[in-house]
């Protein structure tokens, strides 16, 4: 009975870090078209803020307000120099931003090295549930990723800017036509994507290695998702994470980590040819 506690817990944290890792792509390619081929590159700059604010000796919060400066400026800078210029060009964005990756993982390791480095957690320690002992730091993920996602779906189904939002997706032309600034609208929604990815960082920095080339695990694993779930959706990003996630829990338990990381590239081939628009399409 603990052992099917565990892999149940293991399971949902699993899937939880799978869609917070996934949410800033999902922003970003899902209602921008942009294919930021970038995005792990930003959630390793997360990490790394993480790492800057622990040798500097102060609190751990301050990670989170540091990774939204660092992300949201180079987020700025990449929007206005680049993509303003690239929107409804996928393959252009996929390629500019495949430079914009080299770049940022080349800038960091000439800074920092390409050694690993370790974060310390702020929260060590078990907690007893179910009859298991987990790790706290995991538990309180698990309910920061959960609040996060239910402010974020209030927010984008209940507010004016995420009913602009909707209709800049829907109708560029239209939107800009009674008055929205699609401009704006889509450099704020870029720099609020590339930002969560930072985030993201700081909260998995302490339970994974940090180094210039973190980033690559998390991009493949985010269109794994995104290719299953569909675009468009918090539904189906979500949905995504619970198949991606469960079925590299189950495989990897069963067998080995290769054969759980072959049956995810197998689930997604199978959804490109079957399905190519996902289980939930873009609204």
């Amino acid at each position: 009975m603990e052992l099917i506690a565990l892999y149940g817990l293991n399971l949902v944290y699993t899937i939880a870090v799978l869609a917070l890792v996934v949410l800033g792509l999902a922003v970003v390619f899902g209602l921008l078209g942009v294919m930021n081929m970038a995005h792990g590159e930003f959630i390793m700059l997360g990490a790394y803020s993480a790492l800057i604010i622990q040798q500097a000796g102060l609190p751990y919060i301050l990670a989170l307000p540091m990774a939204v400066l660092v992300c949201g400026t180079v987020g700025f800078l990449v929007e206005y120099a680049v993509i303003r210029h690239l929107y409804r060009r996928p393959f252009d964005t996929l390629l500019a931003t495949w430079g914009l990756a080299i770049l940022i993982r080349k800038a960091v390791e000439g800074a920092f090295g390409r050694d690993y480095k370790s974060i310390e957690q702020r929260l060590p320690g078990t907690v007893s549930v179910l009859g298991v002992d987990y790790p706290a730091y995991r538990l309180a993920l698990l309910v920061v990723i959960v609040a996060l996602f239910a402010g974020l779906l209030i927010w984008y189904r209940r507010s004016n800017t995420g009913a602009r939002i909707k209709a800049m997706v829907q109708n560029p032309a239209l939107a800009s036509a009674v008055g929205i600034d699609t401009a704006f609208l889509s450099r704020a929604t870029f720099i609020f994507g590339v930002s969560v990815a930072g985030l993201a960082g700081v909260l998995l920095a302490p339970l994974v290695r940090v180094e210039p080339y973190m980033g690559l695990d998390y991009l493949l694993s985010s269109f794994f998702i995104l290719v299953v779930g569909g675009l468009g959706s918090l539904e189906g990003l979500l949905v995504g994470s619970t198949v991606i996630g469960g079925t590299d829990v189950v495989v990897s338990a069963i067998s080995d980590k290769t054969a759980g990381y072959l049956s995810i590239l197998i689930i997604s081939i199978l959804f490109l040819w079957l399905r190519p628009n996902g289980l939930y399409a873009k609204r």
